[in-house]
């Protein structure tokens, strides 16, 4: 007993951490109606930024601080740890504020899900700062700022006191955060706007600048906190990005996105149950290796959206799901043949490079219209598409390699194992719509990627380059990237567009048929809908098995592509980016979908970009995630449907002016 009590206060570092972002993420949801996602993103450069004031260089020197010149003026080495400590928490304080004024406060008015995309595109733009700004530091060990002498709790436990300060620590901030929502003014005119934003403004407050305070605040909450645990942890890029998010978002839905003490609590628990799961994986044979950690959040905010479902706060404004409008049903051959006819004659008359930046568009065209049939036509989302593209890219593994199941049985075999767990994880969706499907979903795939992707047991010795995959031969024909010598082979690309038009056009019909006109009523009003015979939740059902399935298609084209899957293709970073690119796109059309395609990463807008920008090489990631902020700002509704809005604009006849009748004199 006493050795699971050691790991349970061991785990007091990890489950401060959890808390404090969920604090963070409750501030902030509550100032502006927004669930950041970058918010892991965030604490990571402050953690970054304070370990560099450390031991580091920066070119604007400051009168008084225990530096030496180098060469050019620039302040090298120590600065202290109070001035260390002070322009850490004005860096947080001013990222905070920037985010909000930049990102967030342009998106006021836009869909729910244009806001979960800018979050995405500020994940990118962070951590492409941090690997670039701190690339020779991507993993650093900081200095101990916390007691680390052990403390005696028995005669036969002692714990390490640094993970005790950090709890006790969160805690008294937590203290302080109550205090000031209940009994200042600030505060209660948070809450009161939070409750009833238009009644906010008629009292006089300002919700942008309320919200802005709770970006600012947020920040400096958890990049303190970030700060302080960076010494118990190894610090890296993505630590708190990806690490603590998922439990902190969990931690915060036990608080309903609005009371302190259920999400530090909650933090705390989750943290320390975590780390008891170490002590449990040794004495139990049969407890899960893998998973059993990053699984533990994703029960519990099960359990929460259960017990409170749609209970879950929603904030006093006009912050709704809002979608963007889907198009008129028309099937134009002109429009479908000319994408296949360029990307065909590309792949034959173009070189190896340009010839695979086509197949990376290919297939993420077909990604794309997985997100198209669940969020576009359905209204439902879900961050866990590129996780189903992965359960069907192993699966497709152990089929072809493992059992000698022949192409295209296979394939068709995995895309339908996909859509099972799609029906599993999309069964909260019969409770659940918006942003909190997206954190069930997102939860889910985490889950799906650390207990499936990462096990030896599915995915293959890690030297073998992830699970292997044959070529897809048809008829005694083989279809596959690599043949002998020849390492590009034009007709690889011709079979992935084969299969891209197939699912395209099957997604065309699905929007004409009677099945797709039910779907389209379920997305503009359920009780509706229900009130004429339709099953609302057999239709959501099949919605999510055939848009899982469709990832899965697209996991199983990977697989093809490179020979082998691992999970560094189906992370959380993934499905971020895959719904990210697919929402700008124009997540309501199959044009839509082939413009999302364009656009991925290493597709053919992204190699382009690459081809001109040479020089900033390094800098592409950086770029295009705040590309996709600023694209997301300007045209909410995604880049389809802004052209498509302007060209029925340009259609519309103005109407003429009346001739005003003179009376004759």
């Amino acid at each position: 007993m006493t050795d699971y009590l050691f790991y349970l206060l061991l785990g007091s570092a990890a489950g401060a951490i959890i808390a404090a972002i969920g604090l963070g993420l409750v501030i902030t949801y509550q100032g502006s109606g927004v669930v950041n996602f970058a918010h892991g993103a965030a604490a990571t450069w402050v953690a970054f930024v304070y370990a560099d004031l450390r031991d580091g260089a920066y070119p604007l020197p400051v009168p008084g601080l225990p530096a030496r010149i180098t060469f050019g003026g620039a302040w090298e080495g120590d600065v202290g740890f109070a001035w260390a400590m002070v322009l850490t928490i004005a860096t947080a304080a001013a990222l905070g504020a920037l985010v909000h004024l930049l990102v967030f406060r342009p998106l006021r008015r836009a869909p729910a899900l244009a806001k979960v995309v800018a979050s995405v595109g500020l994940v990118i733009v962070i951590t492409s700062l941090v690997d670039r700004r701190f690339a020779d530091r991507s993993s650093i060990r900081v200095d101990p700022i916390l007691p680390r002498e052990p403390v005696s709790i028995t005669d036969e436990l002692s714990v390490p006191r640094d993970g005790l300060w950090l709890a006790a620590i969160v805690i008294v901030i937590a203290v302080v955060l109550f205090a000031l929502s209940r009994w200042t003014r600030v505060g209660l005119a948070t809450r009161a706007a939070a409750e009833n934003e238009k009644g906010a403004q008629l009292l006089g407050y300002s919700p942008d600048r309320l919200a802005s305070l709770s970006f600012l605040l947020a920040g400096v909450v958890t990049g303190v906190v970030a700060v302080l645990a960076s010494p118990m942890i190894q610090l890296s890029s993505g630590v708190f990005t990806f690490g603590y998010l998922v439990p902190g978002i969990g931690a915060a839905l036990i608080g309903r996105f609005r009371h302190v003490g259920p999400t530090v609590i909650s933090g705390m628990v989750i943290g320390m149950v975590q780390s008891s799961f170490t002590k449990l994986q040794i004495d139990l044979p049969w407890f899960p290796e893998y998973g059993a950690k990053e699984g533990l959040p994703f029960l519990v905010i099960i359990v929460a959206m259960v017990l409170l479902g749609e209970r879950l706060p929603e904030r006093g404004s006009v912050d709704l799901w809002r979608l963007p409008t889907v198009p008129p049903a028309r099937l134009r051959l002109a429009a479908l043949a000319a994408p296949t006819v360029l990307a065909v004659v590309g792949l034959f008359v173009l070189g190896p490079l340009w010839r695979g930046a086509i197949m990376t568009t290919v297939i993420a065209t077909v990604t794309a219209l997985s997100f198209v049939v669940l969020t576009g036509f359905a209204g439902q989302t879900s961050l866990a598409q590129m996780a189903f593209a992965g359960i069907a890219g192993f699966a497709l593994s152990r089929l072809a390699t493992g059992w000698g199941v022949p192409f295209p049985v296979a394939p068709i075999l995995a895309a339908a194992l996909a859509g099972v767990f799609g029906l599993l994880v999309g069964l909260p969706a019969l409770r659940l719509r918006g942003t909190n499907l997206a954190i069930v979903t997102l939860a889910g795939g985490v889950a799906i990627a650390e207990f499936v992707f990462k096990n030896p047991e599915y995915v293959g010795d890690a030297s073998t380059g992830g699970a292997q995959i044959p070529n897809p031969e048809l008829f005694g024909w083989d279809l596959g990237l690599v043949l002998g010598s020849n390492s590009s082979r034009p007709v690889f690309g011709v079979f992935l567009v084969v299969v891209a038009v197939l699912v395209a056009l099957a997604v065309s019909n699905l929007r004409r048929s009677a099945s797709g006109r039910r779907v389209l009523a379920i997305r503009s009003n359920e009780r509706a809908a229900a009130s004429v015979g339709i099953s609302v939740a057999r239709t959501k059902m099949a919605t999510f098995t055939c848009s899982a399935a469709i990832a899965g298609i697209a996991g199983c084209l990977v697989g093809y592509r490179f020979g082998a899957v691992s999970e560094v293709s189906f992370g959380m970073v993934a499905s971020l980016t895959a719904l990210a690119v697919a929402y700008l796109g124009g997540i309501t059309s199959v044009s839509g979908a082939v413009t999302a395609g364009v656009m991925a990463t290493s597709g053919v807008a992204f190699f382009a970009m690459g081809e001109v920008m040479g020089a900033f090489g390094t800098w592409q990631a950086f770029i295009g995630g705040v590309l996709l902020i600023v694209t997301t700002i300007q045209y909410p509704q995604g880049i389809a449907g802004a052209l498509r809005a302007r060209v029925i604009a340009g259609r519309t006849p103005r109407p003429r002016r009346r001739r005003r009748l003179v009376p004759a004199a």
